[in-house]
């Protein structure tokens, strides 16, 4: 049998104001275009329970004792990389025999989700202590003085590689059909260095590296893209430079050329690309290479 559509709020709620005024079930049934037996259950609730609302309703017992989700939850608190076979040998240890789904459903209950673990900078006391201290010295700096910023990286593209990965959507013994694959070859097929920048008025200029860079290339990139940049996104004066600490970046010669050039470097703490916001857009060019 096809399971009705549930009916909404104000309509149920309409039902009861018409009966309130003395509209029989048959005659409201004709108005809202409804069967007599639906405004008579409607009506029959409401004079139950006073109330329109869905009522909780019954199911079957959970297979998890309330202890027994006190027990994973707390061992996946204490140890994220718990995994589902690990839980039910736990319950099972404690008297009870669950499935692998049932862990799921129930650790899913509790607000928590299986998720690919991030990967992030190896941090050492000092790094942690480096940008623990960059954070305090910015944490009141206006809007403008982050929006006269323009941040700078390179980044790595594969041309044939894991950035490639998709999913689709196929029948069962369809994974060979072209539309189905993503094609490969040999020791990675080869990569792009770029060098780019931008900042909050816009993207600056994007540079592809040919060769190994080193402190002169580097430069050298600096010299034919950056000052350009800055007059296309038309930065105001004093504009401040960012970079991370690569010896390429903090090389003396670089750091001499910068002196030079007049150029305002923002002082950067090791290990930490996740505070660039470039790499937003990196993420952002990757998918869209991939698609």
């Amino acid at each position: 049998m096809a399971k009705t559509k549930e009916l909404s709020k104000d309509t149920r709620n309409k039902i009861v104001d018409l009966h309130q005024v003395g509209k029989t079930e048959s005659a409201i049934g004709k108005q809202l275009g409804l069967k007599k037996s639906t405004v008579g259950a409607i009506i029959r609730k409401w004079k139950t329970y006073k109330t329109t609302d869905n009522l909780p309703r019954s199911g079957a017992p959970r297979k998890i004792s309330p202890r027994g989700v006190k027990i994973i939850t707390r061992t996946v608190s204490k140890n994220p990389r718990s995994t589902r076979g690990d839980l039910v040998n736990d319950l099972q240890r404690a008297g009870t025999k669950v499935t692998k789904p049932t862990i799921s459903n129930t650790l899913r209950r509790q607000g928590l989700t299986s998720c690919s673990a991030r990967r992030v900078p190896l941090l050492k006391p000092v790094h942690v202590q480096a940008r623990l201290k960059f954070a305090r010295e910015h944490l009141d700096d206006p809007d403008e003085d982050w929006e006269n910023v323009i941040w700078s990286d390179e980044t790595k593209i594969e041309l044939f590689g894991k950035n490639s990965t998709r999913r689709v959507w196929r029948t069962k013994n369809a994974e060979l059909h072209p539309k189905n694959t993503i094609p490969t070859v040999k020791h990675g097929g080869g990569n792009i260095m770029l060098w780019g920048c931008f900042s909050a008025k816009g993207p600056g200029r994007l540079i592809r590296v040919k060769e190994r860079m080193n402190g002169a290339m580097y430069r050298e990139i600096l010299s034919e893209n950056l000052l350009p940049s800055a007059r296309a996104l038309k930065m105001k004066r004093g504009w401040v430079f960012q970079h991370d600490n690569d010896p390429k970046h903090t090389a003396r010669a670089t750091k001499e050329w910068l002196r030079k050039k007049h150029f305002k470097v923002l002082e950067w703490p090791s290990q930490s690309p996740d505070l660039n916001p470039i790499e937003n857009l990196w993420r952002e060019l990757k998918v869209r290479f991939a698609q």
